[in-house]
């Protein structure tokens, strides 16, 4: 348990990767420690889940639109069948709007391609202020490693 008692070469292996692949106890309670010794050393946090991210870089990053879902009986007419594109702010945009260093922890990143990973990676050296933490599964013990090793070693 000294791993989490300062998390110091986590917040280390963290700052020099800039995206780790994490797995986790299944019970849970220690992605909760690790945000909060990440609070403490001064980060902003957030918890998303990767399901329905689409493209990574334009959903964190950029202005995008997205369609509301078909409801059934509509009038066919007003918006065509697909309906109205709604603009939507990006999710990383109002945790970059200060200086602080911002740490974005993604649940469920099993279900992400190799290529939407890499595109993780990609964002991270792109924006120096955002580091990014993806949940690969779960563990026995908690373990991580640079997500660019991750990707090099899996089959």
């Amino acid at each position: 348990m000294p791993l989490l008692l300062s998390g110091q070469k986590f917040r280390n292996d963290l700052e020099t990767a800039g995206c780790l692949a994490i797995h986790t106890p299944l019970e849970g309670g220690s992605e909760t420690r690790l945000l909060r010794r990440l609070r403490a050393a001064g980060y902003r946090t957030q918890i998303s889940s990767v399901r329905g991210l689409g493209d990574p870089s334009v959903f964190l990053l950029n202005l995008h639109g997205v369609r509301p879902p078909h409801l059934g009986h509509q009038n066919v007419g007003r918006n065509g069948a697909l309906g109205e594109v709604q603009q939507v702010i990006p999710q990383a945009n109002e945790l970059l709007a200060e200086d602080k260093a911002v740490v974005l922890w993604l649940l469920e990143g099993q279900v992400l391609s190799r290529s939407e990973l890499l595109a993780l990676c990609d964002i991270c050296e792109k924006e120096s202020r955002l580091r990014i933490i993806v949940e690969m599964g779960g563990a026995r013990t908690l373990k991580w490693q640079a997500m660019r090793n991750f990707l090099q070693y899996k089959t």
